[in-house]
């Protein structure tokens, strides 16, 4: 059982791990220990995060973010905490480059920056190459992968990849400048559509093909491993003891939730992550790279204990948190409590493509979806609960259409679908959700990223012995 209690100091000193979570609008840094048999999680320090839009490109705020998982690490220990070890997720593809002297380069670039788009069609426009390219690696190809990103970055600037001595995503960067040591943590590499699938290592000849720096790509460690102690300035800064590891983790948001996925017990599931992405799949031993999965947009991804994360990645909430953006803007109540009560009054039956491209930033979202319906000779929606509804089903009939596709590729039907993270609280979309798949639909846990995040930091203290106690706990 995991009992989630926000914000509740204890005066008495705990020892807890910390899994500092960081999502494209927010991270937190969240404190987990076990006590009575029971995975218990407080609220340390939340804190936002933003894109920045400098010239042609957009950009993350590194050192801002760095700055404030420093300040939840010393809150922590300021409320406290004994840190027994620090976990860092993020969201996947996105990277930072450091030099020799271990200086970043530049800002990392964020995966909604527009200058990769249409790269995929262009560096692989025969099916033979997609297909032999897909059998090797195994990703969905999506414009927004690190394979386009470094691509761009070496029809831009190649100075600034010859400059660099290391390539680390965002997880292994946070690790960096905490610890000092380098190193790309399996499951987040695994995003990239740089790596061998089956093998666990990065594809030279793909890094060759492209004409990336062999060098920039370095040791790959698996959740459990060590990344190393903390620095003397951090253990300065933050008040934590200077024995205080990192501990690489499933450090793709996604790999540690689904690690996170209560098991039922005689029932095939699959996961839905609901969150700004929507990312649906199952867990399995061996990747599947039949050219059947790449038509269908699966991608097999890294997950904890060697599993891959056989997965699509659809667009979430993100549509949804952008039409609350806008209404914001112009004053109009946008909490979830209004908006999915006006979508429950309305009715409305549009449905839109969640992935098509227009969706992907437009400059005003309720306007893209009004074009859209316009162009498709459907219904406009005229109402906020209107535009609400029509956004709900249509991501649930996204949904729908995943697990047709997972049946024809999986031995055996999905039978449950488990939605976990924080869309999993739209008791409206789940419910939509059920009855377009017309399978049992089981939310929760909410905080399930920071919950495997803690989990596998504990298999590594050796406070869990095995996995089968992490069933325990999960139960």
């Amino acid at each position: 059982m995991c009992l989630y209690k926000p914000n509740q100091p204890d005066t008495k000193m705990k020892n807890c791990y910390l899994a500092a979570d960081f999502g494209g609008g927010s991270g937190r840094v969240i404190a987990g220990y076990i006590e009575n048999s029971e995975l218990k999680l407080e609220e340390i320090y939340r804190f936002p995060n933003r894109q920045i839009k400098l010239g042609k490109h957009v950009y993350w705020d590194f050192p801002a973010l760095f700055e404030e998982m420093q300040t939840g690490l010393r809150t922590a220990v300021e409320k406290g905490f004994h840190v027994r070890s620090i976990g860092i997720d993020t969201w996947g593809v996105d990277f930072g480059l450091i030099d020799k002297a271990g200086n970043l380069i530049a800002l990392p670039r964020c995966y909604r920056d527009p200058s990769t788009t249409g790269l995929p069609e262009k560096l692989f426009a025969d099916t033979d190459e997609l297909t032999a390219h897909y059998a090797v690696n195994g990703i969905q190809m999506m414009p927004i992968n690190s394979l386009f990103q470094l691509y761009v970055m070496k029809e831009e600037n190649a100075a600034l990849l010859n400059a660099a001595d290391r390539l680390l995503f965002m997880p292994d960067l946070f690790s960096f400048f905490l610890t000092g040591k380098a190193n790309n943590e399996y499951c987040i590499a695994s995003t990239s559509e740089l790596l061998d699938a089956t093998k666990k290592d990065w594809h030279r000849p793909t890094l060759e093909r492209l004409g990336l720096p062999a060098h920039l790509f370095g040791e790959i460690v698996m959740p459990g491993t060590s990344r190393g102690k903390i620095s003397a300035s951090v253990a300065q800064y933050t008040g934590l003891d200077k024995d205080t590891e990192v501990i690489a983790v499933g450090s793709h948001d996604t790999a540690s939730a689904v690690f996170a996925v209560p098991e039922t017990e005689g029932k095939r599931c699959a996961f839905l992550s609901s969150g700004t992405w929507s990312l649906l799949g199952v867990a399995v031993d061996r990747p599947i790279l039949s050219e059947e999965a790449r038509l269908a947009g699966f991608t097999n991804e890294g997950g904890v204990g060697g599993k891959i994360r056989f997965l699509q990645n659809i667009t979430g909430l993100w549509i949804l948190q952008r039409l609350m953006q806008e209404w914001a803007a112009k004053g109009y109540d946008t909490s979830y409590a209004t908006l999915l009560s006006d979508a429950e009054n309305a009715t409305f039956d549009t449905i839109i493509d969640v992935d098509d491209p227009r969706f992907t930033n437009p400059d005003n979202m309720e306007k893209a979806i009004s074009d859209y319906c316009a162009a498709t000779g459907q219904a406009v929606p005229s109402t906020r609960g209107e535009v609400v509804l029509c956004v709900l089903k249509s991501l649930a009939n996204r949904y729908k259409k995943g697990i047709e596709q997972l049946n024809r590729l999986l031995p055996e039907p999905i039978e449950q679908l488990n939605i976990i993270g924080g869309g999993s609280q739209n008791a409206l979309l789940n419910r939509l959700t059920e009855e377009a798949t017309g399978i049992p639909v089981v939310a929760g846990p909410v905080e399930a990223t920071a919950i495997g995040n803690i989990l596998v930091q504990a298999l590594a203290s050796g406070e869990i012995k095995s996995t089968s106690e992490v069933r325990t706990l999960h139960r």
